[in-house]
């Protein structure tokens, strides 16, 4: 097996892609969520969302293939605490409207990622249906949950 074919049965996700692009931003995402407000340009690969949801390059890039994928960031030793730790500093300030803490439209990206962590966690880590329902009014991503049930139908 080549050098190259190794890296990749490591990363079938390419989830280094999300590595690369925090390393010289997660500090800062981090201490704008814990101060209560996102100035930079980060969502998408601190909290990621569906692939086919949005339709910029950042977004495609991104974006989330499948539920396998999503549980694999999880499970990723980095990215799954980042994607916690991100969390926790939000939901920190749930008392304020999402709007007000990411921005419009960043608050609508947090709802559909927490809609697809919630569904990837299968429920087995509560703390992503607490944001919907804390964050998010209780009402999960349709457009997500729409994209995991035709992915599912499909195989």
């Amino acid at each position: 097996m080549s050098g190259e074919n190794s890296l990749q049965s490591d990363d079938p996700f390419e989830l280094r892609r999300f590595v690369a692009a925090q390393a010289t931003t997660y500090a800062a995402a981090l201490a704008e969520l814990r101060a209560g407000r996102k100035k930079s340009h980060w969502m998408w690969f601190v909290f990621p969302q569906m692939r086919g949801l949005g339709s910029s390059p950042m977004a495609e890039f991104y974006g989330v293939g499948s539920l396998d994928e999503a549980g694999a960031y999880l499970a990723h030793p980095l990215l799954g605490a980042r994607l916690r730790e991100s969390l926790a500093a939000v939901i920190a300030h749930a008392n304020r409207p999402l709007a007000e803490i990411l921005g419009s439209p960043d608050d609508l990206k947090f709802r559909s990622s927490m809609t697809l962590f919630a569904r990837a966690t299968g429920g087995g880590e509560p703390i992503f249906q607490q944001a919907i329902e804390r964050c998010c009014g209780g009402e999960a991503d349709l457009r997500t949950l729409a994209l995991i049930d035709a992915q599912m139908r499909s195989g």
